[in-house]
């Protein structure tokens, strides 16, 4: 065995090999066990999250399979429609071509060569995590078999009066001239103007205040063009008697209603505000109510359009309309207008005030642009009907989220559901299955022939098909059942649908979990007819988040990608990376200067099972994940600790006899009695943990077990059997028999959070362990016996423990070197510690690097001694000899005397109001700190030498 731990060594190695031997693939005789991967965007690389992800799912799906259940772990990328385009589309452009320069067709030929190219970065990553997925089932969104599902689910929804095509508000990217998913939107904090605007009244009318005008209140002036109302709160006294009269619209001269409506604040501005209900969520609801006009003033770039294009819900202009569309501002971009309209505004003597407001502006995740709602055609799904039965198969635990208050969460969501939007203006994606003929009437169907067949069309009628692609959400939406062959009945659909768990983040609860819980529903039915559930448990976890818990964004400069963790990166490379594409230099020099601070030598190689056992330790279910690069660390040396401990083992077992040929001729000592006892507890704990998803827990206890209990304490006490030439073949077989079994199960416990180390080491112990089976991955879970656990052998051993423990500890506060043997005294003890002491002098004195063990009865002369307890009993350690008392004395106090100096300047600083008032908050709390800590420390060290000089 290689005397360092090289992870680069062994991992690509073993990962191709169990690929290649097909390991991934199910296999078990137990009961079926699935698990879906969410599907990654086939446009990029592996972030964090997906790294977290694939390490709980990967440890599950590996604990399942050595349990003995028919594993499926389903892997697939999703075709990412709007994300794909776009990435196709910029390198047109760097060569002077546009998407309609190639036509459609020609286009999706890009983007397929595309995707052949690039396609394969994700499954190259998940390999390089270990993840144990079957890639002989690997899925494609746009897959064959995934686009029949789709166009499937979409024909059947339909007929069953659950898509239909309508006129609503969407979140329309003028840029990218396509509707988008609330996920796809992101809110910025942005500072803005809150625009106080005279609406004139009409027919005489007057305020309670005398005045001949409302002030309503818009964070958009350029939209008053299509107000259709302004609407006051009904309880308002300022304006009860006005409501059913019109004002008359500024500049468009056009008579508006004044509503009443629960919908306004009586307390934000006025009181008074606009009704755009085609240019507004909020305003569309409340023109829903009222039955007000939808009047769009936008084209699809967000310029104004002219009087003769303006059209509102049944396509014309409402009859109540009277009056035109200023012409100037037709043509001009929203922002433009806005300006012109506020200086007409203003011109006529009807701009009351600017106030600067805070603003939450919504801007595409991808375009960066400001997006509109918008009034269009678009496809839609009616999910009320389809919320209901999701809904109950939450509440009667068909489905139980981890943690359970996720739920809380899904039932809001869904309990106020709205229409879902599934049409999207691409051209990569699932093109929708519908057809138009001249007059513009549509007919749904899985292709043309099916169209004009079921709808008795002739030749003669000309068809096109619609030009919109379906939302990436409506496929993986199917995920779980169209990767297992639906709608045909397929073994595999059989036996792992419903499958068992996803591990999902919360973010994605309702664009995601939800539509595939409803979905799944409403189309997979068990053989009885029943609905059937997409999975049986939904795992929420948190976002993964730098050490300082901020959201990981590019622009923050404090990605991280895991394969630079796996393989590690050159700081010159990591600046590089993590500055390429910012636009703004000062935001690239800012982060190459945080970067370069934060990683002066790059990023060193840690190996995937340092960066797995992170990630697990990390996954306590439902909160962020503060991730440290220091713990990555930590797990790097927890593998060095295992590898270490390996090698000593294998000095002492290999050409020996361990015990494993079935004889009973071995004697085991107290120590294995107590590591087999402690490791039946290690079983259990981890056992329940990862039952219950808690795989913090589960590393936690695989931690403790194997570097503190087997590594810290087994294999030192293991020494003093192994070592003694008067230790008998059967105690020295009985260590080594014990050795041996217990690193073998420790491999098997692991294995699931560290693959790759856990793999490699049992190789080289299996044929000493008596171990069976091609690889570990298909060796059994260690199960608890608790038969074995000896709780005598455990309270013996926890007193040794204890006693070596206090020794250690007066070495340490008498600076007594550890490899000096010390004499040891002992007093006030029981008859079981005396017996305690006899039996284990060989341990203690090799442990605790003891010279002698005494004794003393009472009456006997105690010489001058450190103490310490253990219960009752008194441990004494004479110092005569020892230390220099004097110069350990002065030691102690010049240590102390440069802290209390340390201490008045922090205190002098801190004391100081500019200083406090001019530094950064976590600057002087840093101070503060410091100062608590170096008081604590001062204590400490007057302890100390108080105890000396009592000597």
């Amino acid at each position: 065995m290689e005397k360092t731990y090289e992870p680069h060594a062994i991992e690509r190695q073993w990962y191709q090999t169990w690929e290649a031997q097909g390991c991934f693939k199910p296999a078990g005789e137990g009961n079926p066990y699935c698990i879906m991967i969410p599907p990654p965007n086939v446009t990029g690389s592996l972030h964090m999250g997906h790294g977290f992800n694939n390490a709980v799912m990967d440890a599950l799906i590996r604990y399942r399979r050595m349990k003995g259940d028919d594993t499926l772990w389903q892997v697939g990328t999703d075709h990412a429609g709007i994300a794909t385009q776009m990435v196709v589309e910029r390198q047109l452009a760097a060569q002077g071509v546009s998407r309609h320069d190639l036509g459609r067709d020609k286009f999706l030929e890009k983007v397929w060569e595309w995707k052949e190219q690039s396609g394969g970065t994700i499954t190259r990553q998940i390999r390089r995590l270990g993840s144990s997925v079957d890639w002989s089932r690997e899925r494609f969104t746009m897959d064959d078999g995934l686009s029949k599902a789709v166009q499937e689910a979409f024909v059947r929804l339909y007929e069953d009066g659950l898509i239909y095509r309508g006129k609503r508000l969407v979140n329309w990217d003028p840029k990218l001239h396509t509707a988008i998913s609330d996920l796809e939107v992101e809110n910025h904090d942005e500072k803005g103007s809150l625009w106080n605007l005279r609406y004139p009244l009409a027919d005489g009318a007057t305020t309670a205040e005398g005045k001949n005008y409302l002030v309503v209140a818009t964070t958009r002036p350029e939209t008053m063009l299509g107000d259709s109302a302004v609407a006051v709160h009904p309880e308002d006294e300022r304006y009860k008697s006005l409501i059913g009269k019109f004002v008359l619209l500024p500049l468009v001269n056009r008579l508006i209603p004044i509503i009443a409506d629960d919908y306004v604040d009586r307390e934000f501005g006025t009181g008074c505000v606009k009704i755009t209900p085609a240019h507004d969520f909020n305003d569309y609801e409340v023109g829903k109510r009222h039955n007000l006009p939808l009047i769009n003033v936008l084209d699809k770039n967000a310029a104004v359009l002219s009087t003769a294009q303006i059209f509102n819900l049944d396509g014309s202009l409402n009859t109540r309309l009277d009056g035109t569309l200023p012409a100037q501002y037709a043509g001009l971009d929203r922002y433009e207008a806005r300006k012109q309209i506020v200086a007409a505004f203003e011109a006529a003597e009807l701009l009351e005030k600017i106030d600067d407001h805070a603003l939450k502006v919504p801007r595409g995740d991808r375009s960066g642009v400001v997006i509109e709602p918008w009034l269009t055609d678009q496809w839609y799904v009616s999910t009320k009907p389809l919320a209901e039965p999701a809904i109950a198969a939450v509440e009667d635990g068909r489905i139980q989220f981890v943690p359970k208050q996720y739920e809380n969460m899904y039932f809001s969501w869904m309990r106020d559901i709205q229409d879902w939007c599934i049409s999207r203006q691409l051209w990569w994606g699932h093109r929708i299955p519908a057809w138009y003929d001249a007059s513009g009437k549509v007919y749904v169907g899985r292709n043309e022939a099916e169209v004009r067949n079921k709808y008795k069309l002739g030749n003669d009628v000309t068809l096109h098909q619609d030009e919109d692609v379906l939302d990436t959400w409506f496929s993986s939406g199917l995920w779980t059942f169209s990767t297992l062959g639906w709608p045909e009945q397929t073994e595999f659909l059989k036996k792992f649908h419903p499958t068992d768990l996803l591990v999902t983040g919360f973010d994605i609860i309702f664009f995601w979990v939800a539509r595939m819980i409803m979905l799944t529903m409403h189309l997979v039915k068990h053989e009885d007819g029943t609905p059937q559930i997409p999975f049986k448990t939904v795992y929420v976890h948190g976002l993964v988040r730098d050490s300082q818990g901020q959201k990981m964004s590019k622009s923050k400069g404090n990605v991280l990608d895991p394969l630079d963790i796996i393989d590690g990166i050159d700081l010159e490379t990591l600046v590089q990376k993590r500055t390429t594409g910012l636009m703004n230099p000062k935001d690239a020099a800012k982060i190459e200067k945080q970067t370069r601070k934060e990683f002066p030598e790059g990023i060193q190689a840690y190996g995937t099972d340092a960066l797995r056992f992170t990630f697990c330790s990390l996954a306590s279910t439902g909160r962020d994940i503060k991730f440290d690069m220091g713990r990555v660390e930590g797990y790097r040396n927890f593998c060095n600790k295992i590898w270490n401990a390996t090698r000593y083992v294998l000095m002492h077992c290999e050409g020996q006899d361990c015990g494993q040929d079935g004889a009973t001729d071995f004697e085991l000592s107290l120590a294995d009695r107590w590591i087999i006892s402690k490791l039946q507890l290690a079983e259990k704990s981890v056992a329940e943990h990862l039952d219950s998803y808690r795989l913090d827990l589960a590393a936690q206890a695989i931690y403790e077990f194997i570097w503190n209990e087997y590594c810290d304490w087994y294999l030192e006490l293991s020494k003093p059997v192994i070592w003694n030439a008067d230790a008998t073949i059967a105690q020295k077989k009985g260590t080594r028999r014990t050795l041996i079994r217990v690193l073998e199960t420790i491999l098997r416990l692991a294995h699931p959070l560290m693959p790759f180390i856990t793999e490699e080491i049992w190789q080289k112990i299996k044929p000493l362990a008596g171990a069976t089976g091609e690889f570990i991955m298909h060796a059994h879970y260690p199960q608890a016996d608790e038969s074995k656990i000896d709780q005598q052998a455990l309270k013996d051993v926890e007193w040794l423990q204890a006693v070596i423990l206090g020794v250690r500890n007066i070495r340490g506060e008498m600076n007594i070197s550890p490899a000096k043997d010390i004499a040891v005294l002992f007093k006030n003890g029981s008859s079981e510690d005396q017996q305690r002491l006899l039996s284990n002098q060989q341990f203690l004195k090799k442990l605790a690097s003891l010279e002698s063990v005494t004794w003393l009865n009472t009456g006997d002369v105690e010489p001058m001694s450190a103490t310490t307890l253990v219960g009752q009993m008194e441990i004494l350690v004479p110092m005569a000899g020892l230390i220099d008392k004097d110069a350990e004395i002065a030691r102690l106090t010049k240590e102390s005397n440069k802290l209390i100096q340390d201490i008045e300047r922090t205190e002098t600083k801190l004391n100081n109001p500019g200083f406090v008032a001019k530094a950064p908050a976590e600057v002087v709390a840093a101070e503060r700190n410091r100062v608590a800590e170096h008081k604590i420390a001062v204590e400490k060290l007057r302890e100390q030498i108080q105890k000396i000089s009592a000597l």
